[in-house]
């Protein structure tokens, strides 16, 4: 399978100009650590860095709360403290998740523009 892709691959690259095949080879799958950096490409990289300032700032929020937490003797107190903990690690978890859905939306946008090429190489042979 991955021999025919990797023909599949060459053909659409023997189609396309040298601009088009540099542009195509740009669009190859992305390990996790190339995907973690292009959140911070873009228009919205500000709407990254932000939320990534606001899960520092909730985790030590979180680490504060969790201290207080094991300090605390009083039931009520124990009761506030760990509501605010699991309050924070659920922010943190959103947060988080947020930025996962951003990894995976670039994925699907640079698969998207990689179909589009190929259907432009295949309309542009068809017409010769």
């Amino acid at each position: 399978m991955k021999n025919k892709m990797q023909e599949i691959d060459q053909l659409i690259k023997d189609t396309l100009s040298k601009e088009e095949a540099a542009f195509y080879d740009s669009l190859e799958e992305q390990n996790l650590f190339d995907m973690v950096v292009g959140l911070f490409k873009g228009k919205n990289a500000w709407l990254l860095i932000t939320t990534n300032i606001v899960t520092i700032v909730f985790f030590a929020f979180f680490v504060y709360c969790f201290i207080q937490y094991l300090s605390v003797d009083s039931a009520e107190e124990i009761m506030k403290w760990g509501i605010g903990s699991l309050m924070l690690l659920l922010s943190i978890s959103m947060l988080k998740i947020y930025a996962w859905m951003q990894m995976d939306k670039n994925a699907i946008l640079r698969e998207m523009k990689r179909l589009e090429l190929q259907v432009m190489s295949l309309s542009g042979k068809m017409a010769d």
